[in-house]
């Protein structure tokens, strides 16, 4: 059904003429500074003069590696609150969402105030009664870029809200890849081939506390009135005192409103890189400069790898990506596939001392129509857990073997010029 609805939305894409936004200016500017000394400067003053947002310091950021994980430190959060819960999720389906609908419901009859925002496209499965429980319940809840038959000429099914973020009493905040799905509670590794919503997923998300919470609230609050929902209550005051020694950013990509920030600010990164680019994705069909990007970190010397998915709920965008292998590996780019698992975490940490999780991937949609959220971590200590998280992944993925692609069956290349065709809608 969602590869239905993709498809649906070819004509808007086309008529729009979705392009990549030229970031030749970031990079070249970032080329002139990224031999100059202080490394942790240069990322920081670089990332700031492209996401117009400051890095905050006095943080601590805590990673949480798979589905479970992270509904573990979510319902604890939920079931702790006291003054206000801000949740928001690309997809929030029956079965896992109707296990967090109990929590927000039960928090909500404790007087806290409660907010959820679910984007319609991500959560077009579920069904509307679940939705109205929750309001009945006392929940305040905003459909995003609702489907209105009767403004048609309003329609943009490529304005998606792709972000999955919570906000506990203006204090701790939660952000990733994980949505709320049930696909996280499949814990068995199914034979490959099998349907993907049945195989194991593999995700990341990070629960952040310190001063830069503020900034993440602010982001869903920002979301929230362009939305127009109903009046939110006062935003919770948090305190300023350090917690930790990190350094975070809190970055939102809208490309659809020119603003495609977590795109320009990891070009950069890759760009002032000098000794690794370490990338996991779970959807890599790259735009040009990205490409462009990767190759010539890895000409210059680079250790450049990405890990991405051997299975997906889209086929189609996992042959569009794979008709970028050949070029890349060429270049000496090292790529491998994840197996054992459906790949959907989007993670990156370069010269090991900058990191993101967040929700943005290596694709056309991330880049130029959906609505992202990230998370960059600058810090030493937090950039080792995150090589120790990758190669975790590595040692679980296939490596391609350039030689052994160049000589891949004529059907699959025929697969992959048809998704190249559509890349942009993947």
């Amino acid at each position: 059904m969602r590869q239905l609805l993709l498809l649906l939305a070819l004509g808007c894409a086309l008529t729009s003429c979705a392009f990549a936004p030229p970031v030749d200016r970031d990079t070249e500017r970032a080329m002139t500074e990224a031999d100059a000394p202080g490394r942790f400067a240069i990322f920081r003053r670089e990332g700031e003069r492209i996401a117009l947002t400051k890095f905050v310091d006095g943080n601590a950021v805590e990673l949480l590696k798979d589905g479970p994980a992270t509904y573990q430190a979510m319902t604890e959060l939920i079931g702790g609150a006291r003054r206000r819960v801000d949740m928001e999720s690309y997809e929030f389906d029956t079965e896992e969402g109707g296990k967090f609908a109990d929590l927000l419901i039960a928090k909500a009859s404790q007087g806290v105030p409660v907010n959820l925002m679910y984007d319609a496209w991500g959560s077009f499965e579920t069904p509307k009664a679940l939705f109205d429980r929750l309001r009945q319940g006392g929940v305040q809840v905003v459909e995003y870029s609702p489907f209105n038959p009767l403004s048609v000429a309003d329609l943009d099914l490529n304005r998606r809200d792709h972000r999955k973020l919570l906000v506990v009493d203006g204090a701790v905040a939660i952000t990733g890849g994980v949505n709320i799905s049930r696909v996280y509670e499949n814990r068995r590794r199914q034979p490959q081939g099998q349907d993907p919503d049945d195989q194991r997923w593999r995700d990341t998300d990070v629960r952040i506390t310190g001063p830069v919470v503020a900034e993440f609230q602010r982001l869903f609050v920002d979301a929230w009135h362009d939305q127009k929902g109903p009046a939110l209550p006062p935003t919770p005051t948090t305190s300023r005192v350090w917690v930790g020694d990190l350094a975070v950013q809190a970055v939102d990509g809208a490309p659809v409103d020119q603003r495609p920030l977590i795109y320009r600010t990891l070009l950069v990164a890759i760009t002032l890189s000098r000794t690794s680019v370490h990338l996991t994705t779970g959807f890599f069909v790259p735009t040009p400069d990205l490409e462009r990007a990767l190759e010539l970190a890895a000409e210059r010397g680079c250790d450049v790898q990405l890990i991405v998915p051997a299975e997906s709920d889209s086929h189609m965008a996992l042959a569009a990506g794979r008709s970028r292998y050949e070029d890349l590996l060429d270049a000496g780019v090292h790529i491998a596939e994840r197996q054992g698992a459906v790949l959907h975490a989007k993670t990156a940490v370069i010269d090991g001392i900058w990191s993101t999780v967040g929700s943005s991937n290596l694709d056309w949609r991330s880049v130029v129509f959906n609505a992202e959220i990230n998370a960059v971590v600058l810090g030493g200590a937090f950039g080792q857990q995150m090589e120790a998280m990758f190669q975790a992944d590595l040692a679980a993925s296939k490596p391609i073997d350039p030689a052994a692609w160049r000589d891949r069956p004529l059907g699959e290349r025929l697969d992959e010029w048809t998704a190249r065709v559509i890349e942009v809608l993947l």
